[in-house]
């Protein structure tokens, strides 16, 4: 019994053994970055603080650990039978139960107070330089920056991966389905508040350099805040298993110094403020098409077809509702069709952008309408008018 006690101590440390000779070889060097799974402190100081938190806990549960089992094997081997033929007869024994009552409600006290100060400075997310407001979305980001004066950005960030590569017909790149034709920008030493929801399922922003994850719940506001201390560009993904695609929408942060992320804002606000120009004016046929082209390749060929004809959407050419009344058709667009695939774009796409993309579909892949919207009827059919 003995022989096949060590026969199986054996088989079970082969593996431990292994790892030891490939330490001993430098092969581990080697494959080292590729197979980490410990976590990164990132580039905040909170992400240090919660690496150091975790790697404490690990090396007290690792000395836990070994004690444990040190005691185990100990026994085991110096009281087996041979040895001791005869077992004891005690059943218990107050000191050894104070002893391991006293002695894990120690080791929890010494895990709970580091672990409760970090926990607090996590979510303090009081003090905060810049709101961002974050919303969830299948499948893709919105953001809106928050601006006390009331000139609030936002901006969609959609994923821009080649089709190619995720077919498999390409290469893939060094940052394959982590690339976004929108990025997030913050200053760096500003502290950062996010307001993460979402508007049809779960979703999670989680951006593991910036110490952030947090869930997006439809009809709740959850805070989280970063205040980044070095520059560069830092990605993520959606943590949250939101639907067929939750695979496909990244989230890129580019950390920047002050005075780039003022004029990255000042651009951008510069834009929102052409969008409300342009809801004042009144589009040609051929403007509103050759816009609504590019609305409709990036956000609607992917479903209904690169000509209109279908695919996990309905064909849009010769549909009838790109060929019926020009209300049903903004129904759709703006509202989308609930319990199916079709999202409400009213609140992803600005009115100079819906009234292109619907007068694009009623004027292209043979449908042949002749007919138009300008910006202004699409903000009266929102208002009901």
């Amino acid at each position: 019994m003995y022989l096949q006690a060590r026969r199986l101590l054996k088989l079970a440390l082969s593996p431990v053994l292994m790892l030891l000779s490939l330490f001993s070889t430098g092969a581990w060097a080697e494959e080292g970055a590729r197979w980490q799974t410990n976590m990164t402190p990132g580039i905040t100081e909170v992400g240090h603080q919660i690496y150091d938190l975790h790697m404490w806990v690990f090396y007290v549960c690792v000395v836990t650990g070994i004690l444990v089992f040190g005691v185990m094997f100990y026994s085991v081997f110096a009281y087996r039978k041979d040895r001791h033929p005869e077992p004891a007869t005690f059943h218990e024994n107050t000191k050894v139960e104070i002893v391991w009552t006293i002695v894990p409600f120690l080791i929890l006290l010494v895990m709970v107070v580091p672990a409760t100060k970090t926990l607090i400075e996590i979510y303090d997310t009081d003090d905060s330089e810049l709101d961002i407001l974050i919303t969830g979305y299948q499948w893709k980001w919105k953001y809106e920056y928050i601006n006390p004066n009331g000139d609030n950005v936002s901006f969609f960030s959609n994923l821009t991966t080649d089709a190619a590569e995720i077919a498999n017909t390409e290469e893939k790149g060094s940052n394959y389905l982590l690339e976004v034709d929108e990025a997030v920008v913050i200053p760096v030493n500003k502290k950062v508040r996010f307001l993460v929801t979402a508007n049809d399922v779960l979703h999670a922003w989680w951006v593991p350099a910036l110490a952030v994850k947090r869930d997006a719940i439809p009809g709740f506001i959850n805070e989280a805040w970063t205040k980044a201390t070095e520059t560069g560009v830092y990605r993520g993904q959606c943590a949250e298993l939101c639907g067929r695609n939750h695979g496909f929408m990244p989230i890129v942060v580019n950390v920047v110094e002050e005075p780039e992320y003022n004029a990255w804002l000042a651009e951008k606000q510069a834009a929102a403020a052409e969008i409300k120009e342009l809801m004042a004016k009144d589009f040609s046929l051929d403007e509103l098409v050759a816009r609504g082209k590019n609305v409709y390749t990036s956000g609607c060929a992917a479903c209904h077809g690169a000509n209109g004809e279908g695919g996990v959407g309905k064909a849009i050419a010769g549909s009838p509702i790109a060929t019926g009344p020009m209300k049903d058709h903004m129904e759709v667009v703006v509202h989308g069709v609930p319990g199916t695939a079709m999202p409400a774009f009213g609140s992803q796409l600005n009115e100079v952008d819906l009234a292109a993309v619907i007068t694009y579909q009623r004027n292209s892949f043979g449908n042949n309408m002749g007919d138009m919207l300008q910006p202004v009827d699409i903000y009266k059919f929102k208002k009901g008018q």
